[in-house]
């Protein structure tokens, strides 16, 4: 039985978040190897449960998926499909390479193209 861990992104300090932001960032559920890292065969088999909730300041919350991409490097990418209709994306730069451990930081590419860096808080 495959286990989904909570992980939590807060905005990393950064010139937009000097000190960094708790009123900034994402929560997603994701199946993980032992050494951190999204296990992607696994996630073919629970992809709709793979949830994901941007929360960014006074913004309304919005909610999507975690998906898995064809191109970028290693010759796929991991997303965050988000909006009422899934028509937003905001990729994971080189996530499949990144561990998701408290303390790790990680980028993504925002639907503005802006790239924005966030620490890992915790993942249950």
């Amino acid at each position: 039985m495959i286990k989904l861990r909570k992980v939590t992104l807060n905005a990393a300090r950064s010139k937009t978040f000097p000190e960094g932001s708790a009123r900034h960032g994402y929560i997603f559920s994701a199946p993980l190897t032992g050494d951190g890292k999204i296990d992607a065969t696994a996630w073919k088999a629970h992809r709709g449960e793979c949830i994901v909730h941007r929360f960014w300041g006074a913004e309304l919350e919005q909610h999507g998926l975690l998906a898995h991409r064809p191109g970028g490097h290693g010759g796929a990418n991991w997303a965050f499909e988000l909006g009422e209709a899934l028509d937003e994306e905001e990729a994971g730069f080189r996530f499949a390479d990144h561990a998701f451990r408290p303390g790790e930081y990680v980028s993504l590419r925002e639907a503005n193209g802006e790239l924005t860096t966030f620490k890992v808080i915790s993942v249950a």
